[in-house]
C-alpha cells in the first residue's frame, strides 16, 4: 500500500464481504465453504461420541443395578 490518503483503489486491502438484502444466498469463497464444512463434520464427531459415552454409561448403569439385584 502506498500510504497515501487519496488512494482509493483498495489495493492491498483484505475486504470481508457480507451478504446485502439483494444478495442472501451469497456463499463465501472456497475457503469459507472448506470451514463450515469442516466445522459441521467436527459437530457431527463430538455429537456421536457424546452419545456413545451416554450409551456406555447408561449400559454400566444397567449392568451394575443387574449385579446388584442378583447379590440380594
Amino acid at each position: 500500500m502506498s500510504g497515501n490518503k487519496n488512494d482509493t483503489s483498495g489495493q492491498g486491502m483484505i475486504v470481508n464481504p457480507k451478504p446485502k438484502a439483494d444478495n442472501q444466498d451469497w456463499d463465501g469463497d472456497e475457503a469459507d465453504r472448506a470451514d463450515r464444512l469442516r466445522f459441521e463434520e467436527e459437530q457431527a464427531m463430538i455429537r456421536e461420541q457424546s452419545e456413545a459415552r451416554a450409551a456406555a454409561k447408561a449400559a454400566a448403569e444397567r449392568k451394575a443395578a443387574e449385579e446388584a439385584q442378583h447379590s440380594e
